[in-house]
């Protein structure tokens, strides 16, 4: 099942895309709702290709799974578009793409991903899109500062 969900922000591309490739941005994009702490000692500062094991917490507190990220920079894809081919506990499938595009004076982001949950998919895919609703208001909030 996919999610997509887009949002305008007043920042240049290029801006954007070097907080979509930094690891941190994930802590701030969707803290406080969702808190992945890595398996290993620490994310890298900026995301390369390969498989990051996370455990995963809601508001910080609770334990719902582990997800392995799956980081991608498609060669065949836009510029500027990560993908995150992951799984986890709950989704078999996540594969998160996030799209930068310009935008007039500022920039188009794009969250779209693909789950896979079994029976419980149409619930992943509701959450997903409540998560992605809450990244893209935290991404507002970063690029109004």
């Amino acid at each position: 099942m996919r999610v997509e969900l887009s949002c305008s922000l007043p920042q240049k591309p290029e801006w954007v895309w070097e907080r979509v490739k930094q690891s941190s941005t994930l802590d701030f994009v969707a803290g406080p709702l969702i808190r992945f702490k890595p398996k290993a000692p620490a994310f890298p500062a900026v995301w390369k290709e390969g498989e990051y094991p996370a455990s995963m917490r809601l508001f910080g507190v609770l334990p719902i799974g582990n997800q392995t990220i799956g980081i991608e920079y498609p060669p065949d894809a836009p510029p500027m578009t990560l993908r995150d081919n992951g799984h986890g506990t709950m989704a078999k499938k996540w594969d998160h793409w996030i799209i930068v595009q310009p935008e007039g004076d500022g920039t188009r982001y794009t969250d779209r991903v693909d789950v896979s949950a079994g029976v419980l998919t149409p619930f992943v895919a509701l959450f997903a899109r409540a998560f992605y609703a809450h990244r893209q208001r935290r991404w507002k909030r970063m690029a109004k500062r």
